[in-house]
């Protein structure tokens, strides 16, 4: 009965090949349900829906920390989607596919495969597609760079210059999910190069994208991020808000990324004490609240201890 459901949404214009399924599942409830629709979707043939369906399973996967079984969703949905012709379906599991294989550090699979999705939507002009996949390849670089270790300027510059590309195809297009998509990757970019100025700016854009759409994992990643430009700029009571909602965000949609605002979390407790953080976050209550609710906010010096007892 789910999958009916999923396959009537999926003949929908507005089915969202860039998002996840993170309205209504969270945490274990959203590994149960991938789990549950896993089989079914083995012994059903090929079709346009079914690709579409495996397109935003995939996402998800990826977004709960099954990158490798995410690969396995996008590369099955690539093939389908070629056979029935859905070539937009086919361009975003491509995107998805390059996004993986950078949370997996295979930067030359995340380049390659950014640059297929890249060519093709120049091609049949998906507008949509061009500003993930220019995103994706910028953001690609930025990475392969780093882990090479790489100095000269121009190889970064280069990068950028593909990413500012995105968000300006993103924002002309009023595509709220690929500008949350551009934004994400130029603020991280940024934050890698130590452009922090720049970096805040683009994550903050992130966040309003991000949130407008509901898009949990990017809003998560989103204030993850803008936790550590804050911090790097040595703004530490600015550090507090994101990262505590990143922190909480991405660990109730069960990704293991929530570990990393939750170290520098523990990072500032020690360099603040624990009585000058519980006043931050006393002092930024109601606006936590507005975001993840009251037990939202109650839980947060729980998970912070949860993350500190996981150290010992």
């Amino acid at each position: 009965m789910t999958l009916q459901s999923l396959r009537a949404f999926a003949r929908r214009e507005y089915f969202p090949l860039y998002g996840g399924i993170f309205a209504s599942f969270s945490g274990e409830y959203l590994r149960f349900a991938l789990d549950y629709l896993d089989e079914p979707l083995r012994r059903w043939d090929g079709s346009p829906e079914k690709a579409r369906i495996m397109t935003i399973i995939g996402y998800s996967l990826r977004a709960s920390g099954q990158s490798q079984k995410a690969i396995s969703f996008h590369e099955q949905a690539v093939e389908i989607a070629r056979q029935e012709q859905d070539t937009r379906c086919e361009i975003a599991n491509l995107n998805h596919l390059s996004r993986t294989y950078v949370a997996l550090q295979n930067y030359g699979e995340a380049i390659a495969t950014s640059q297929r999705a890249l060519i093709l939507s120049r091609q049949t002009g998906d507008r949509t597609g061009e500003a993930c996949a220019l995103s994706n390849f910028g953001y690609s670089q930025v990475f392969q760079a780093r882990d090479g270790q790489i100095i000269e300027t121009e190889v970064y510059e280069e990068a950028v210059n593909y990413l500012e590309q995105g968000l300006a195809i993103a924002e002309k297009l009023g595509d709220t999910q690929s500008q949350a998509l551009a934004a994400t990757s130029l603020g991280i970019a940024c934050v890698i190069l130590e452009r922090l100025s720049e970096a805040i700016t683009y994550l903050n854009k992130g966040v309003e994208a991000a949130g407008f759409t509901g898009d949990l994992y990017l809003l998560g990643i989103n204030y993850a991020y803008l936790a550590q430009a804050y911090y790097r700029a040595a703004a530490f009571e600015k550090t507090v808000l994101p990262g505590c909602l990143g922190m909480y965000l991405l660990a109730q949609i069960g990704s293991e990324e929530w570990r990393q605002p939750a170290d520098l979390l523990v990072t500032l407790q020690g360099q603040m004490t624990a009585d000058v953080l519980a006043n931050i976050l006393e002092q930024k209550r109601w606006e936590i609240i507005a975001v993840i609710g009251v037990e939202g906010y109650e839980f947060i010096p729980e998970q912070i201890a949860e993350y500190k007892r996981s150290l010992d």
